[in-house]
Formats: C-alpha cells, sequence, structure tokens
C-alpha cells in the first residue's frame, strides 16, 4: 500500500511574530493571521480524502488542525500525540532571538551550524540533547503510524506539528542525512508531501513528492535570503513523457500540454527579475525556459551540455515493456539500485550526478548575493543534484519527484558551514492541486 503523509507546519504564532523561542511551552497561540493562514491549508486540501489527522498538542497546532479540519469539511476526528510535540528548549523559551545569542553565544553557534550536537543543561541540572530526544520522538511516532496505517487501500494521513518535529520526521524518513537539518526551510502553514510504501508496518520505499509548499499562501514561495537564490525547474510534458517512453538524449519537443505547463510555470514565477538564466542544451527545457521568462525574452539563455539528460544509449525511444523484454534483470536493477547500472551503450547515473553537480556549483559560485537564476534541466539531472543537496546518494534518485513544469527553489547559505537551503521542492500547485499530477515513467 502506499501511505501519503501530508506535514503541515502550524500558522504564525504569537512568539512567531515576536521572534521569540517557542520550544515545547503552551504560552505561544495561534495568530488571527495564522488562523487565516490554517483555513487556506483547509481549502487547498479540500476533496482530498483523509483516513486520519495527527496534531502535536500544543495549542498552535491543534488550532491550526481544528481549522483545517472546519474548512475542509471531513468528519475525521483530530488525534493529539504527545510525540509531535516541540523541541524542548526550556532556558530559552519564551526569549527573543537576540536574547538567546546574548546570554547563550556558544550554545546559540551550536545550534545554528551542529544542532544535533547542542547540550542544554535544566533548572534542575541535568543535561539533554534535545535534537536526539526529538529524533527518539520521531522514530517512535513513524512506528505507529506504519502500524496503525498498514493495510487496505492507499491513504492520505495529516500530521500537523512544528518545525523542529517535522524536520526530525522527515530526516528520519530519509535516513538522517548528514547535516540534514539545516539543507531543509519550513515555513508556516507549509505543506510537504511524502509518499511511502509500507510492508508488514515497515518503510520499504519513500517519495518526496514536494517540500515546503507555501503556493495557497501570500507570498506564494519564500522570499530570497541574503544571498544567491537558483530557481531549478523540470522542462514541460513531451509526448513521450506521455507514454512512458524512454527519451534520455534523443530531443523530443514539447507538446501542448508542456508548453501550457511553462505558461503556468511563468505565471507562478511572475515578478521574479532572473539576472541569469541556464538551460540543458536540448529543446524541451530550453523552450520551456523562453516561456517561462516571457516578457523578459530578452535575457539571454546559456546553454549547459552538462544539463542534458542522462544517456538511456540503447533503451532510448523505447517503452519500459519493450525494454522488460530484452534487458529485464537490468531494468530491475534501475528501478531498486539505480546507482550499479550502466546504460547499454549510454551512462550510468554517477557519470550524470558529477557532471550536473559540478555544472550547478561552478553557477552557484559565480552569483552575486543579489541575484536569482533560472537552471531549467530534465528529471534525472535534476534529481542528482537536489540529491547532493539533500544529503543523499546516487542510489536516492527515486526518492525525489521531479514533475514537468515543476519548481524548486535554493537559496545559497551566507555562511560557509552550513549547507545551502532547499526553500521549496517541486512545487507543481499551478499545473492543478498540492498533488502532483504530472506524467509518471520513463524519464
Amino acid at each position: 500500500m502506499t501511505l501519503r503523509l501530508l506535514l503541515i507546519r502550524h500558522g504564525l504564532s504569537s512568539f512567531n511574530r515576536e521572534n521569540r523561542i517557542q520550544g515545547r511551552n503552551d504560552l505561544s497561540t495561534l495568530s488571527p493571521e495564522g488562523f487565516k493562514q490554517a483555513s487556506k491549508v483547509g481549502e487547498t486540501l479540500k476533496g482530498l480524502p483523509i483516513n486520519a489527522i495527527y496534531s502535536s498538542p500544543l495549542k498552535r497546532a491543534a488550532d491550526t488542525a481544528s481549522e483545517l479540519l472546519k474548512i475542509h469539511s471531513t468528519n475525521k476526528s483530530l488525534i493529539l500525540d504527545n510525540d509531535l510535540l516541540e523541541v524542548d528548549l526550556a532556558p530559552w523559551t519564551g526569549l527573543t532571538i537576540d536574547e538567546v545569542k546574548t546570554k547563550y553565544p556558544e550554545s546559540y553557534l551550536t545550534w545554528k551550524k551542529s544542532p544535533s550536537e547542542l547540550i542544554i543543561k535544566r533548572e534542575d541540572g541535568i543535561t539533554y540533547n534535545p535534537i536526539q530526544e526529538l529524533m527518539d520522538q520521531a522514530e517512535r511516532f513513524l512506528k505507529k503510524i506504519f502500524s496503525t496505517h498498514t493495510s487496505g487501500e492507499d491513504k492520505n494521513i495529516i500530521i500537523v506539528a512544528h518545525n523542529a518535529i517535522l524536520r526530525c520526521l522527515i530526516m528520519k524518513l530519509l535516513g538522517n542525512p548528514k547535516a540534514g537539518l539545516r539543507r531543509i526551510k519550513l515555513d508556516n502553514a507549509s505543506i510537504s508531501v511524502f509518499n511511502l510504501k509500507i510492508e508488514n508496518g515497515t518503510q520499504v520505499d519513500l517519495q518526496i513528492e514536494s517540500l515546503n509548499s507555501t503556493a495557497h499562501l501570500e507570498p506564494k514561495f519564500p522570499l530570497k535570503g541574503q544571498h544567491g537564490r537558483m530557481i531549478l525547474v523540470r522542462h514541460g510534458e513531451t509526448d513521450w513523457n506521455k507514454e512512458g517512453r524512454f527519451q534520455g538524449q534523443i530531443d523530443i519537443p514539447l507538446n501542448s500540454n508542456g508548453k501550457e505547463q511553462a505558461v503556468a510555470a511563468g505565471r507562478f514565477l511572475d515578478g521574479v527579475n532572473f539576472d541569469r538564466v541556464f538551460s540543458s542544451c536540448m529543446s524541451r527545457p530550453t523552450e520551456t525556459a523562453k516561456i517561462i521568462l516571457g516578457t523578459q525574452s530578452t535575457t539571454k539563455i546559456e546553454t549547459k551540455k552538462d544539463l542534458m539528460e542522462i544517456s538511456h544509449g540503447l533503451w532510448e525511444g523505447k517503452l519500459e515493456s519493450e525494454i522488460k523484454s530484452s534487458w529485464g534483470e537490468l531494468l530491475l536493477t534501475w528501478q531498486n539500485s539505480p546507482e550499479n547500472v550502466q546504460m547499454p551503450e549510454g551512462e550510468n547515473i554517477k557519470d550524470v550526478s558529477i557532471r550536473a553537480v559540478k555544472c550547478w556549483e561552478n553557477i552557484r559560485n559565480s552569483l552575486l548575493p543579489h541575484e536569482t537564476v533560472l537552471i531549467v534541466a530534465h528529471d534525472a539531472v535534476n534529481k542528482t543534484i537536489l540529491c547532493d543537496l539533500l544529503g543523499l546518494s546516487n542510489s536516492d534518485i527515486w526518492k525525489v519527484k521531479q514533475g514537468n513544469g515543476g519548481i524548486t527553489i535554493v537559496d545559497i547559505s551566507k555562511d560557509k558551514d552550513l549547507p545551502d537551503v532547499i526553500c521549496c521542492l517541486n512545487i507543481t500547485s499551478h499545473l492543478g492541486g498540492v498533488i502532483d499530477k504530472t506524467a509518471q515513467g520513463a524519464l
């Protein structure tokens, strides 16, 4: 069965507005704007059947969940679970971030750069590791979910909680990549979607469908940070995408739906001024980039050979069923362990990762702090770049979904000791809803 988890951070709270540390206390409440955000989440999820909804018992999360349920009009009861409580930062609770920096400078620096190494002393003198406690908490919660919703038809489960615990849940799902907590952003009332395969109460497969979507809010996506921003888009649909035919480096153009997807992506990104634009040298991403640019059509598109799609070699132009008849065992390995496959007369995923990540880093390192760039490429190329940004390996490319016309935004970290931040990943709401409905199948 497939278990779809929709992770939702609570709406804007009173402490969020004041830049105060909330932690595990229940003094912070949902602000009027936070209630409006929760309503918008409910509206966005209307029409999506809900099998269960879980929430942290803290008021700011529980009120978000209750408001969401009211607008969604589902008959499901809210389940409060203590394993969704926020991180325990007891000595810091109620202090502003500036006050924490002043009072606990070394600990705050550890929290920002290596949160899993932070040790805090309670008033009773007992020391503890707040992130390790939260990771244990996340593991307990996921085990309960997997054992409770383990059979029958596919299910949609909503989880409403807080910034740090949601990040820990995501890290557990991803296998706890290095520096993972600092690689992603989760905004108030954001929606993140994960698809899981569960067998006998155990997670056997995972896909990030989207991460930190705020398309239902204003602004539609997170504001740019103090350094460069990179917007990564997968090209629009082609007829071969629709048919599930392996394209690789055969230069198949956009179909009419693919052109409409590019127009929709351009509308979603309306108002963004692109200082530079890069594309794979193939026609489907180049045309997508031109359509997205629209009124900025005078901006030069720099094509990069290293952003070309993976070469499938002898598989190119074939359907999966055709490949299965001649390369059945190799196809099965590709589906389960892509890092171990050398395409017949083509590339392997390591080849793609080396050239794609190098190209990405060259562009990244050339950016000035004020600049925003657009990069349009392909499924496998984007996946290898995103695995690198998430701290994952080439074996994990199937964990990252890239829908045709999907938008990912990455902000460069101003601190060289911290990873760049994925502000949102594979946003396809401009194509018809919070769930990605773009073509499935071959690359």
